[in-house]
């Protein structure tokens, strides 16, 4: 009998020890960014005629403040990776990369954050509402927002955007899903300077 509650006793601690190692074994997290457009990181100037912008906040869901990739099904139903995360939260990325492409253009007199403290002709917020990867019948990297444009003198909405685009997304695999959201936010970023340049180029500053 002493043998056996010995031996009973050497296969659980051994047990034991098997699961203290397997859960000591977590995956380590993966981090993605998205590739920056050319240009300066802090405001230089631009054209010297040009309006003056700031850009505001962007409002959006909690899960896209944090640094979780996003996925979805075709029905809506949500979740996120684990160790599958961006190197900033996706909103922050998108404000980024936002910022440094309408400073990219030149056409502005200087573009700055609002939490700068800076002074603007205009001030452009808006809202993201997805920026996630969708399976189904079709495997795509989904982006859509709002933005808005105000006229700072006169507190008014001046110009409003609107985007929403589904990027094929390649393979089945979350780099390929990266690379898809890449595509989709520089072909966004690009969508938004061109429309401000035509507003500007038909609305010169006075």
């Amino acid at each position: 009998m002493n043998v056996r509650k010995k031996s009973l006793a050497f296969s659980v601690l051994a047990a034991t020890a098997i699961l203290a190692i397997g859960c000591g074994a977590a995956r380590p997290s993966k981090y993605y960014a998205l590739t920056p457009p050319s240009g300066s990181t802090t405001s230089s100037p631009g054209d010297a005629n040009g309006p003056s912008l700031l850009l505001g906040p962007m409002m959006t869901s909690h899960l896209y403040r944090e640094d979780r990739i996003v996925y979805s099904s075709e029905h809506e139903q949500m979740g996120t990776y684990e160790t599958e995360r961006w190197a900033e939260p996706p909103v922050e990325m998108m404000q980024n990369i936002l910022l440094r492409k309408l400073r990219s253009t030149g056409h502005c007199r200087d573009v700055n954050t609002l939490r700068s403290g800076a002074h603007g002709d205009y001030l452009l917020r808006g809202r993201l509402y997805d920026f996630k990867e969708v399976s189904g019948r079709n495997f795509v990297a989904r982006l859509s927002f709002d933005l808005e444009m105000h006229d700072t003198k006169t507190n008014t909405t001046v110009w409003t955007f609107t985007y929403s685009y589904d990027e094929p997304v390649g393979e089945k695999n979350i780099s390929s899903v990266v690379a898809a959201l890449d595509r989709n936010v520089q072909r966004a970023a690009g969508e938004v300077s061109a429309a401000l340049d035509q507003y500007f180029s038909t609305h010169p500053s006075k």
